[in-house]
């Protein structure tokens, strides 16, 4: 990574790692030592940002050495009081989940019953010492741990975390200690950055959709100190033209909530139908899925109704594989409403699984009702089914176990152009084999970039090499030899964002997006 970045902006610096845990600081402290080293063997130029063992505790940073560097920011997180910031947490042992609405600061009116299952553990300490512990001088004085260390060492200092989590705090008082916080924070001359942006200790209202203008939680952006944008009611309307779900990338508007086992690779090298990635999927059990979020639900009813189809690419290696692709339309507040399944089977009838790219093209008005699984109960479908309010799509191995059988996926969309081209693999070589092959890529390089024309290719190679133009739906409209160093005129083409892409007679490979201009 150093050299990579070594050259790139001032604003740019490593962190050594987020959070180190489960480790002495003796252990530790001289393995960050070796990676800082190690970056400054290639980049003299960048800060790098250190931390002490203990998840970052402001209580281990005295135990770090004096590093010989000076270009460091010393980092600590903060979270305390633990018991007010992470009520409802699931992710530590014993479970907080059973947490609520504990006040900040400390107040005996509100303060709720401690569950009897947490009696006799840590977490039941937490309780017991919360009136002295959850206070704003208390607040202040863990702080100052980190500020003392800063005069002592003379060194930058930056609180790279801090927090409380969302859905079971009380939204006031949740505010309150982000307000004191940051407020001390900031007297203390101290550089910060909150935890998180979406999710649970996020900036977004509790039960908006996420969305940048229409969401943003106006009491706790107040509270630190930021420049409030413009908010408007989000309007759902129906989709009127399709829309990209995966390309090298998952779109801005998905989000990703997969549960699976096995290997689940978003940005898979393996043979890209194009473009720089595809995802790769193996060792998945039963009922495990990959989990395209629809960040906000979406109105698919006048796509579904015009015609548009789910579109990709997909590519398997055992005639015996199948899997099921389904939209859920989401549950509402009506009892009787369930997340209702439509979708459909893939397997060895739909395509062939020979280790080679197939188009799929299936219109939205083609999936089938296929019912829904709720609470641990299965319910046959009653034609209740909405487009008007797709929350998510899915890939499930529903009749088996992948198991060992590979699955490839690419330029996942919603379209009504059936007009993709699969890539063929003409080395001579099975696709695994390709795969277990060690494949050295090169770089591309394309300007002016936006072109209203002309464009140069740069490849770095050392012989000629393939390219080719493809539409973002992957049809292929320019294809030829070029040498390393080339000349394109595009001035024919029609305006609009295109994939040019590049390889050589041994599989390496690179692509970049292109922007033609016209006037």
């Amino acid at each position: 990574m150093a050299m990579a970045f070594k050259d790139r902006s001032g604003y740019l610096c490593y962190e050594v790692l987020n959070e180190p845990h489960g480790i002495a600081d003796a252990i530790w402290n001289p393995i960050q030592q070796q990676v800082v080293e190690t970056i400054r063997q290639y980049d003299t130029t960048h800060y790098i940002v250190v931390g002490p063992a203990g998840w970052n505790s402001y209580n281990n940073l005295d135990a770090m050495p004096v590093y010989n560097d000076d270009k460091l920011i010393y980092t600590f997180h903060f979270y305390d009081p633990f018991l007010f910031t992470h009520q409802g947490a699931s992710w530590v042992t014993p479970s907080m989940e059973g947490i609520e609405n504990v006040p900040f600061p400390y107040d005996a009116a509100q303060m709720p019953p401690m569950p009897a299952d947490l009696s006799g553990t840590w977490v039941g300490s937490l309780f017991q010492n919360y009136q002295t512990e959850g206070s704003v001088e208390k607040v202040r004085e863990l702080i100052d741990i980190a500020v003392q260390f800063r005069e002592e060492r003379g060194v930058p200092l930056f609180c790279g975390e801090f927090g409380v989590y969302q859905p079971n705090s009380l939204e006031e008082h949740r505010v309150t200690w982000y307000r004191e916080v940051r407020t001390y924070l900031d007297s203390m001359h101290i550089a910060w950055t909150m935890w998180d942006y979406h999710g649970g200790f996020g900036l977004f209202e509790e039960d908006g959709e996420g969305l940048f203008d229409h969401d943003l939680n106006i009491p706790l952006l107040e509270a630190l100190d930021m420049n409030i944008p413009e908010q408007t009611e989000y309007e759902r309307k129906p989709d009127s033209t399709g829309f990209m779900m995966y390309d090298d990338y998952l779109a801005k508007t998905i989000r990703e909530s997969s549960y699976s086992d096995g290997i689940l690779d978003y940005f898979s090298t393996d043979f890209p139908n194009y473009g720089e990635y595809c995802i790769h999927w193996t060792g998945a059990s039963q009922y495990r899925a990959i989990v395209f979020d629809l960040a906000p639900d979406r109105d698919l009813s006048v796509l579904e109704s015009e015609g548009y189809a789910l579109d990709m690419m997909v590519r398997g290696d055992n005639s015996s594989i199948s899997f099921d692709m389904r939209f859920l339309d989401s549950k509402t507040s009506d009892p009787e409403d369930l997340p209702w399944r439509m979708g459909i089977t893939i397997d060895d009838l739909i395509t062939e699984f020979n280790e080679q790219w197939h188009h799929l093209h299936i219109p939205l008005n083609s999936f089938i009702q296929k019912g829904s699984w709720y609470m641990d109960t299965w319910y046959n479908p009653p034609g209740d089914f909405d487009w008007t309010d797709v929350d998510r799509f899915e890939i499930v191995p529903e009749a088996q176990a992948l198991g060992s059988s590979n699955l490839w996926f690419d330029n996942i969309m919603i379209t009504n152009l059936d007009t993709a081209q699969a890539r063929i693999d003409t080395s001579g070589q099975t696709v695994s084999a390709l795969w277990d092959k060690e494949i050295q890529p090169f770089t591309l390089q394309v300007y002016p970039n936006p072109t209203r024309g002309m464009v140069t290719l740069n490849s770095g190679h050392l012989q000629r090499v393939r390219y080719e133009l493809l539409t973002l739906v992957g049809k292929s409209v320019l294809e030829g030899y070029a040498d390393p160093y080339a000349r394109l005129n595009l001035s024919d083409m029609t305006g609009g964002i295109y994939i040019i892409q590049i390889r050589d007679d041994v599989g390496n490979r690179a692509s970049q997006k292109i922007i033609l201009l016209r006037n």
